[in-house]
């Protein structure tokens, strides 16, 4: 099967959904699905559809798309599963992820990406879609099997080492030479590591205070100005995974007015939108991430990069980790946070609260740009007549409370515990089916 072609065959059933607004303006309207793709917008009796949604002018958004999500399968299934993660991102709003490579084995080699590309059609509640590694056992030595991964039927076109960086020049030349040939894109960990030896939190006057090896800003920075001259030199794509400093965004935002600044895009992550070491006083591993929680500043510096398309995309970096992996002391914790099932209300808080995005600037960075970063050519696509039923409905006003235990991944670490934010999904619509309503997900059996 080819990208292009309908991954579910199509639903064969008509749904009706009644008073949507699509993205969040004018007068609510009704939109009818056909067989997986819209059929109509404007105002229908209803008589002919197998189902019926009373949205009551909830806004209705393209289906989110995530570049950075850690399923853990194969090898670290006591943290998550390709389908406790599909679960997790259909409640999200999400139609289609893309799985990191960092599993155990690695995805370095066509057999590992097949194996995750089946696991998420036999699920079939997103379109999961594998990252493949971009050296072999993400020792940063020598190339992985990019061509062989390409060329599988996984199709992958998006390979990163994710949790660790390509530090090696030569080699990231080289990644970027290879995947250009076939329209690929290399996502970097952006982290040289000669800075951050040990390091366990963002350095400044908070980890001095706590006694915590700091992690520079500039050890990302240095890493990003780099691999933009690389991409230019060599034509290829770059995809700069999960921002985090203001030095970055400012980097960033001078590059792209450069007539000649050449494929980059970049990611920001939930968690960096909100989040501050100020909250590393508790010692708590669930603020532990990498790269870590940085200032204020940085936090407001990349709230407008991303208003301004600076940044181009929300990407959640889900990552679960099993229980004794985060309730422990904080130098042996793990790093990382879950996002599938908070990134739109933390946006919501973040972005669309203080005016800084529309709800079509929410589209745009939760599905629109990720969709065209990874070459889904049947995500993002606009709420039109004979698009792709590949959809979420919102609720933007609805606050609830998150509950680490209450969410459908296998693990419990959300850095959001306890906390109230508004903006919930009511549904979630992919490929003409309902993979989830009001919280719980649908049983809709494997694509074909």
């Amino acid at each position: 099967m080819t990208e292009n072609e309908h991954p579910t065959g199509g639903s064969g059933r008509r749904i009706l959904l009644r008073e949507v607004r699509p993205y969040g303006t004018g007068e609510p309207v009704d939109l009818l699905i056909d067989d997986g793709v819209v059929a109509g917008i404007g105002q229908h009796s209803g008589t002919d559809a197998d189902e019926i949604v009373h949205a009551g002018g909830a806004v209705l958004l393209p289906g989110f798309v995530d570049l950075h999500t850690h399923l853990r399968e194969p090898g670290g299934e006591d943290a998550e599963t390709v389908e406790s993660g599909s679960t997790a991102a259909a409640l999200g709003g999400y139609t289609a992820v893309l799985a990191m490579a960092n599993t155990d084995p690695v995805a370095d080699n066509a057999v590992v990406v097949e194996h995750v590309r089946r696991r998420g059609r036999e699920i079939g509640l997103v379109d999961v879609r594998p990252v493949g590694a971009v050296t072999a056992g993400l020792d940063g030595k020598r190339l992985a099997e990019i061509g062989s991964m390409a060329r599988s039927p996984a199709e992958v076109r998006v390979f990163s080492d994710d949790g660790h960086c390509v530090d090696d020049p030569l080699l990231m030349r080289r990644a970027l030479e290879y995947t250009r040939a076939f329209g690929g894109v290399v996502a970097q960990h952006a982290q040289d590591p000669r800075l951050t030896p040990g390091s366990q939190a963002h350095e400044g006057p908070n980890a001095a205070r706590l006694g915590l090896a700091g992690w520079p800003a500039a050890a990302e920075e240095s890493v990003v100005a780099r691999d933009c001259m690389l991409a230019e030199h060599t034509g290829g794509s770059l995809h700069v995974c999960h921002v985090s400093s203001a030095g970055t965004a400012e980097f960033l935002r001078w590059w792209r007015s450069r007539s000649t600044a050449g494929s980059v895009s970049a990611e920001v992550t939930p968690h960096h939108l909100l989040l501050t070491d100020e909250l590393l006083e508790t010692y708590d591993p669930l603020y532990k991430v990498n790269p870590p929680l940085r200032t204020d500043e940085d936090v407001h510096a990349l709230r407008t990069a991303l208003a301004e398309g600076v940044v181009d995309c929300v990407a959640t970096d889900h990552a679960p980790h099993a229980d004794q992996d985060k309730d422990c002391e904080w130098s042996a914790a793990r790093p990382g946070m879950l996002g599938l099932q908070t990134a739109l209300a933390v946006l919501v808080r973040t972005m669309v609260r203080p005016g800084l995005l529309d709800w079509r600037g929410v589209a745009r960075v939760l599905s629109e740009t990720p969709a065209r970063v990874a070459g889904l050519s049947r995500q993002g696509r606009p709420i039109d007549v004979g698009e792709p039923a590949n959809l979420t409905l919102v609720d933007p006003d609805t606050e609830w409370t998150v509950r680490g235990a209450e969410l459908a991944s296998t693990a419990v670490n959300t850095p959001f515990e306890g906390m109230v934010l508004p903006g919930r999904v009511l549904a979630t619509i992919s490929e003409g089916r309902i993979t989830a309503r009001d919280g719980k997900v649908e049983p809709v059996g494997g694509w074909s």
